[in-house]
């Protein structure tokens, strides 16, 4: 986005310019557009490995009978695994919200590169050492409809930073603000009606979109066979986070369904792919609050950091709130009978079903989670204050540049979040619907691994309530009875550190990790790789190891009670494109003012207090169309293709597999640079001050 002054927007030749059109070979209906990014757009470890990068397409009223008359053009970002890509298998991220880009994953996160400034003005990416492309292709998807960079239609608008408010049409700066606060840019809708506003119709309308994904490149299908007239049975794992403990359940068990309808000719089997998952993965999920509401009081109290953000007293009257009379687990309980009554197929369309979910979330909200805001703690990270400045922002000026949007082949300006979307799932009540936990126990029943992943400082989908969610998905599985008996065993990352530790039984995993808060990847990088390539694998989760699924039980502790001390909170660092999350009010005043300089995205005092980053950093980033100068081909071993890496280290590839725990082990706050323990606050996810807390 650029200044109103200047009046210009994103063009419109991304969406034409190098971008193949293809009708989807499944259904004639779904319609995908795509390119290949030019090399170092996202920069890889090798420059060999394919990415796309495009739409997937569906018209008005594709998910009849659901009420849909918008357009559903929905944006993933494909790569390429770094050595196999044609036997590797297929990973579908995407990040939460609801509302939130799982452009935050690929960024920040998991994906094959970071943002990184080169020079003032320029930005390039460098290849991520622990990006899970190191072991499977993985595609991102921006969901739902209007989050990142999908959109229904595009609009022409202004945006105001410091509220993060977008207006249509555009309009002129308001008197007095800085030009710089206040951008042109084009954007989706924003209309709340033109999306999905439940889980339920979420996981509809990406059921259709992977029907459009992977009939285009059934190369990426891990488990495909064909036949004369069609291919079937497509093999994938389904990674989420946050509020991907709504998602993550109920799109695998739509997918199931799905598979069952064409099993009993009731979809027509030369029109529609099988998505049969191998794995879930759900991280810092949110998945229930009947089971995990009773633990935010518990946790501020009384966690592994001694850290008391909530009084004794405050947490008893918290806990009370929950229980009792017209409190909020009987509220959830009055939702969710008024849903099985009116509302059956969560299509969010019967105002009174709305009305009493959405009660039960503000109720859970204000009297159980909120207390917690007071003490000034991160949500996401109960070690710091208020503002944060992990993990850096530098993407979200990188993505709104027009050489990254040409890349791509897009036409609107990027958000990070989409608060139309968070107000349109807050209004039917979405958070206290929930059926995920008969879910969960229903796709180990079919033997899918069901993996849950919870960094330990994380306060909003906390440790203590995603092991008491692992626990109820055990309660409603018969065969799983042992899990409780399971003990928790060390997750050895490399041959000096543990990162965490796991209780597992069979398919079913509940993994605390250490010195992690809400975005375990960017935290802790080495050991959220290690996790997730054991779980797709199907290997044992401590050690790595081939194990018999049907019988494997971990061996330890009954309980994880590692105890770490809290580092010190950092200083904030204030970013232009994300002021309400990142900048503490004396910042937010110096830009209303007109104080400061903005140099490269973030607000400094002066320019000169800007430093320019080391030269390195220009020799190892990649830019649109250019490789770093760095990388130099690399002859892997015959298993893989050729390519290039670093030539200063090891080439990164494969997984690390333990014979034993290391003695002594050492524990927590891995090698990552003390800088990396904290946390960004992340701006505009609240659904109407009800629930403020999404990624």
């Amino acid at each position: 986005m650029c200044a109103h002054v200047v009046a210009q927007y994103p063009s419109t030749s991304p969406l034409t310019s190098n971008v193949t059109t293809v009708q989807s070979p499944v259904d004639g209906d779904i319609v995908i557009h795509f390119k290949s990014p030019p090399a170092g757009t996202c920069t890889t470890i090798f420059p060999t490995q394919k990415q796309y990068t495009g739409y997937v397409s569906l018209p008005p009223h594709k998910l009849a009978p659901i009420q849909q008359n918008y357009y559903v053009n929905t944006f993933f970002w494909f790569v390429e695994a770094r050595i196999n890509a044609s036997s590797a298998p297929l990973t579908i991220y995407m990040n939460g919200g609801p509302g939130s880009s799982s452009m935050v994953g690929l960024f920040q996160e998991a994906g094959p590169c970071e943002v990184v400034e080169v020079a003032q003005g320029k930005f390039g990416t460098q290849a991520r050492d622990w990006g899970w492309d190191r072991s499977s292709n993985i595609i991102f998807i921006d969901q739902p409809n209007q989050v990142g960079f999908s959109f229904d239609r595009l609009v022409n608008g202004s945006m105001d930073l410091t509220s993060s408010a977008i207006t249509f049409p555009p309009s002129s700066v308001p008197a007095g603000q800085p030009g710089y606060t206040y951008l042109n840019g084009t954007f989706s809708s924003n209309d709340g009606t033109a999306s999905a506003n439940t889980t339920e119709i979420a996981a509809h309308t990406v059921w259709h979109m992977l029907q459009g994904f992977l009939g285009t490149f059934p190369q990426y299908n891990p488990t495909i066979t064909s036949n004369a007239t069609h291919s079937v049975s497509v093999g994938i794992n389904l990674f989420t986070e946050s509020y991907g403990g709504k998602y993550g359940p109920l799109f695998a068990a739509h997918f199931e369904s799905q598979n069952a309808l064409r099993q009993a000719g009731k979809l027509p089997k030369k029109k529609t792919l099988e998505i049969r998952l191998a794995s879930l993965g759900i991280m810092q999920g949110c998945v229930d609050d009947l089971v995990q509401a009773k633990f935010y009081p518990m946790f501020a109290n009384n966690n592994t950091y001694g850290i008391e953000a909530l009084s004794l007293v405050d947490q008893q009257n918290a806990a009370s709130s929950n229980l009792g009379a017209n409190g909020c687990q009987q509220r959830i309980q009055s939702c969710r009978s008024a849903v099985i009554a009116k509302d059956p197929d969560n299509e969010g369309d019967v105002d009174s079903v709305n009305q009493i979910c959405k009660d039960a979330q503000i109720a859970c909200y204000e009297t159980v989670l909120s207390p917690y805001v007071n003490s000034g703690r991160s949500v996401y990270d109960i070690t710091q204050m208020v503002p944060s400045p992990f993990p850096p922002s530098t993407y979200l000026e990188y993505l709104n540049t027009v050489e990254l949007q040409s890349a791509i082949g897009v036409a609107i300006n990027y958000t990070e979040s989409n608060v139309a979307i968070s107000k349109a799932f807050a209004q039917t009540g979405d958070y206290e619907r929930g059926n995920q936990i008969s879910q969960l126990a229903y796709l180990l029943s079919l033997g899918v691994r069901v993996a849950l992943m919870y960094g330990d400082r994380d306060y909003i989908c906390n440790w203590l309530g995603g092991e008491a969610v692992s626990f109820a998905i055990a309660a409603q599985s018969p065969a799983y009875a042992p899990f409780y008996s399971a003990g928790y065993a060390d997750i050895v990352v490399n041959s000096s550190y543990v990162g965490g530790v796991v209780r597992e039984y069979g398919n079913l995993s509940f993994s605390r990790i250490y010195d992690a808060g809400h975005l375990i990847p960017a935290y802790q990088p080495e050991t959220a790789f290690t996790v997730f390539t054991r779980i797709i694998t199907g290997t044992d989760m401590s050690l790595g190891e081939p194990i018999n699924l049907s019988t494997y039980t971990s061996n330890g502790t009954a309980n994880a009670t590692y105890t770490s001390k809290a580092p010190d909170s950092a200083k904030p660092t204030c970013w232009i494109r994300n002021v309400n999350g990142t900048c503490t009010n004396d910042q937010k005043n110096m830009i209303l003012q007109g104080g400061g300089a903005v140099v490269n995205g973030v607000l400094y005092n002066k320019a000169s207090d800007w430093d320019a980053p080391a030269s390195s950093v220009s020799v190892e980033a990649g830019y649109p169309g250019t490789i770093p100068p760095a990388m130099t081909a690399t002859s892997l071993p015959s298993s893989g293709p050729s390519g290039a890496a670093r030539t200063t280290q090891e080439v990164p590839t494969g997984v690390y597999v333990a014979t034993s725990t290391p003695s002594p082990s050492h524990k927590g706050v891995s090698s990552r640079a003390m800088v990396a323990d904290l946390l960004l606050i992340v701006l505009s996810c609240s659904l109407v001050s009800i629930q403020a807390f999404c990624i």
